[in-house]
Formats: structure tokens, C-alpha cells, sequence
């Protein structure tokens, strides 16, 4: 696996802020563990991360909510394994009985160097959060920024791409409502659906190698919409984008998941059904059993049994919450564990376990194309891709007609990362050797990848 070139120089002391890029000597005047990373390399991985993400997203919305189990009035039947991948795809529970119209079998969806991709809930918010940093010239929004970018980017009628509860913090933002109140259990009474995990990722990617500051400058895009567990969750996932930076590169890129999954766990609180989740899936997966059982374990113990304090199915929801945090983020860990980093591998287990299937896939394809980058994923699928992305299928009032590349987004997340590096993680920028220069965390310098 390709991936980005990092360097740890062991030194003492404490490396000044600069708001200024240093030269390379300064670097040897530092005095402090320090984080070296590429701005050439990152700049491909950050390409991939938008790459991987519309593979996966794609791919995944062909079965996205194909399969949700049999409780309540809506019943899909057994689930999908490994068998059913390339055969004919089975309707969604809002198909009216038709198949997905993305593809007639479940297979990957691409597009090719002549077409564009479409923008998509996955991805979409996650654009308009970069977007806000690199306009207003910050590397932490305010909830007026949030609240702005909303209003002008989302459509206030029509179809508009939002459910559950980025569409309830969205019409609290139309009621002067701001961030993170549009995520308070007490306004917004769909805060533990899915939203947040879907919209917030990219923040650890903006502080590489540090999760402490990922989460720090993630806080308030994720509490836009979510609270407890959904919080939690959305924070997993931040952590392990952050951690993706300085995993040790001669470890297989199953060990490298390891570590980062198992290094995010310890912000889950024990006591709470997503650490629980976590425990759980791992268990199972690190028993040998085929990840189709341990998927129809997750549905039986939480869905059916409703263990470790997840109880979506009492409360009747539509569909029997089946885009709720929990379910969905517990189905996501098998795909994540059984993928073992392979990223074909990953989106197969993502689109076939069930559920909002769209949205595991998003998340790993994601990860997994920042860790390989372009190159990476040209290479493993033997293609070229399409590197334009059209922002205006789901959102509006973007330059261009909403037309972008990815080339211009991974540029964009590099002039974010250089504010970050400066303002936030008191590192520098040797613009002679392009390279950031981060300062590690004692916690992060004792413990690499144990």
C-alpha cells in the first residue's frame, strides 16, 4: 500500500508556533518529536480520500437499504452474503419493488475520465465544510459560519438530500437556531440517527497525526447534529482519519487498521452500546467465524435482543431505525475488521451487510483511498477514474456551476492543513523540502503503534 512519507526526529524540548513557513534549517533547530509529512504526497492521498469515497458511495448506494431484517411492517428478508455479489440487486424498501437503477447487479459503480461523478449525502457535507474553512481563512468554524453555509448551500425546498437529523438542524438553522443547539436532544429529537458520521470525517484528515486536534476542531460540525452515542461514533471515526498519518508504514495495511481502530476505541466510554459494539464485532471477527454470521449476530443481539443498552427497536421508528448511529455503525465495523485494508475487499463486505450500506462504504472507501491515494487506486482497480465531481447534484450556489475536480479539492484541503499545522498543532511549514513539520504528543511518541 502507498503511502504517505513520514519521518520521526527525536529531539527535547518545545517547538514554537509560527505563523510563517520555516526554512529547512530551522527544522534541525527544533526541539521537540516531531511528525514530518509531505505536502506533495498528501495532496495524492487527499485526491484518493475523494476518489475512494465516490467508488465506495456509489457502490454502496446500489443495495443501500436493501436489507433491514424482519421487525416491524417492513420486512426484507435474509440478508445478503458474499454469494450475492455480481447478482441481480433486490429492491430497497423505498424501491416500490424496482431495483436500483445504478446498476441491474450489485457490483462497483464507477465513473469514467468522460463523466462526472455525483455529488451525495456522503460526500456532500463534507465538501461544504471544506469549503467554509478555505473561504473564511480559518481552521475552526463558528456556529454562524456553520449556520451561513447551510442556509446558502442547502436548498430550503425540493428535493434537498437531507433526512433525519441534518434535515431537523437545518430547519432549526431557518429558525435563528445555532449550532451545536441544532444538535441538542432538546430541539432536535433525531440527534442519534446517522447524520454526523457521515459529514465530519474529513477533520482528521486537517490535523494529521494529532486526533487531539482533529477532535477539537471537529467538535462543533459534529454536535451540529449529533449528541451521545451518534457523538461518540461520529469521534471514532474522526480519530481514525486523524491516526491515518502516522501509522508505520512497514506494518501490512491490516495492521495499520488494527492499530488505528484500536486506538480510537479508547475515546468510546466502556459503559457505552458503541464501545460495547466495538468489543463485540471484534470478538467475533477475531473468533474466525465468516462475517456474514457475525452480521447476523450484530442484527439478533442488537436489533432483535436489544443488548448493551441499544434500544432502537422499542421505540417503533420507521423501518425499525434502520439508519440509526448504532446499527449502523456496529455494520460498519465488520466491513472494517473483515476488509483487513484491502479496498475492494472492504466496499464488497460494506454494499453486501445491509442496512444504509452506502455509508460504511463511503467511510472506509474514504480511509482506504487517503491511505493508497490516487495511484494507489488506479493501480488496484486497473482503471482511470473520472476526477470531476458535481457538488450541484445535491447542494447549490458553488463556483463553477458546482463543477469541481479533485485536483482543486486536495488543493483546497492543503491550504487548510497549512493554517491548521500553523494555528492549531504549533507546527510549521519547510516550504524548501515541502514538508509540514508537527509536533507529536508524548502520549503519541511513546506509544507508536504498539
Amino acid at each position: 500500500m502507498k503511502r504517505i512519507p513520514i519521518i520521526f526526529i527525536c529531539t527535547i524540548g518545545i517547538l514554537s508556533c509560527r505563523q510563517q513557513p520555516k526554512k529547512s534549517e530551522d527544522i534541525n533547530k527544533s526541539k521537540e518529536e516531531q511528525l514530518i509529512v509531505s505536502r506533495d504526497a498528501y495532496k495524492n492521498q487527499l485526491y484518493g480520500f475523494w476518489l475512494g469515497q465516490c467508488i465506495a458511495n456509489w457502490t454502496g448506494l446500489v443495495t443501500e437499504m436493501d436489507k433491514i431484517g424482519n421487525i416491524g411492517e417492513i420486512r426484507t428478508g435474509d440478508f445478503y452474503t458474499r454469494a450475492d455479489w455480481g447478482q441481480p440487486d433486490q429492491p430497497s424498501i423505498w424501491g416500490e419493488g424496482v431495483p436500483s437503477e445504478l446498476s441491474e447487479t450489485i457490483d462497483f459503480v464507477f465513473r469514467d475520465t468522460t463523466e462526472v461523478w455525483g455529488s451525495d449525502d456522503d460526500t456532500d457535507i463534507e465538501y461544504l465544510y471544506q469549503h467554509l474553512l478555505y473561504e473564511n481563512k480559518t481552521s475552526m468554524l463558528t456556529p454562524e459560519q456553520i449556520r451561513d453555509g447551510w442556509l446558502k448551500h442547502i436548498k430550503a425546498e425540493e428535493e434537498n438530500y437531507l433526512w433525519v437529523s441534518n434535515q431537523r438542524a437545518f430547519d432549526l438553522m431557518k429558525e435563528d437556531v445555532l449550532p451545536p443547539e441544532t444538535g441538542n436532544p432538546e430541539n432536535n429529537e433525531h440527534y442519534e440517527m446517522i447524520d454526523a458520521q457521515l459529514t465530519t470525517e474529513i477533520f482528521g484528515l486537517f490535523a494529521p497525526g494529532r486526533p487531539d486536534v482533529a477532535l477539537k476542531i471537529a467538535n462543533l460540525p459534529i454536535r451540529t447534529t449529533a449528541r451521545n452515542e451518534s457523538e461518540y461514533i461520529s469521534k471514532f471515526y474522526v480519530y481514525m482519519h486523524a491516526l491515518a498519518s502516522s501509522t508505520d508504514n512497514e506494518k501490512s495495511a491490516k495492521q495499520q487498521l488494527e492499530w488505528m481502530a484500536n486506538k480510537a476505541r479508547t475515546i468510546l466510554p466502556d459503559d457505552s452500546y458503541p464501545a460495547k459494539m466495538f468489543d463485540y464485532t471484534k470478538k467475533l471477527y477475531q473468533s474466525g467465524i465468516p462475517w456474514e454470521q457475525t452480521r447476523d449476530s450484530i442484527y439478533i443481539r442488537y436489533q432483535v435482543n436489544q443488548e448493551d443498552g441499544y434500544d432502537i427497536t422499542s421505540k417503533d421508528l420507521y423501518c425499525n431505525g434502520c439508519f440509526a448511529a448504532g446499527i449502523n455503525f456496529a455494520a460498519s465495523l465488520v466491513s472494517l475488521f473483515y476488509g483487513e485494508g484491502d479496498l475492494k475487499e472492504t466496499i464488497k463486505i460494506g454494499a453486501l451487510t445491509g442496512w444504509d450500506s452506502d455509508n460504511p462504504t463511503a467511510t472506509w472507501g474514504g480511509l482506504l483511498g487517503f491511505m493508497m491515494g490516487k495511484d494507489g487506486i488506479e493501480k488496484d482497480f486497473g482503471r482511470q477514474f473520472s476526477n470531476r465531481y458535481n457538488i450541484h447534484r445535491t447542494r447549490q450556489n458553488f463556483p463553477n456551476n458546482g463543477i469541481d475536480t479533485f485536483e482543486n479539492m486536495a488543493k483546497q484541503g492543503i491550504s487548510i492543513i497549512d493554517r491548521v499545522v500553523t494555528e492549531e498543532l504549533n507546527g510549521s511549514i519547510d516550504l524548501e523540502k515541502n514538508v509540514w513539520v508537527i509536533p507529536q504528543t508524548r502520549n503519541q511518541v511513546q506509544n507508536p503503534m504498539e
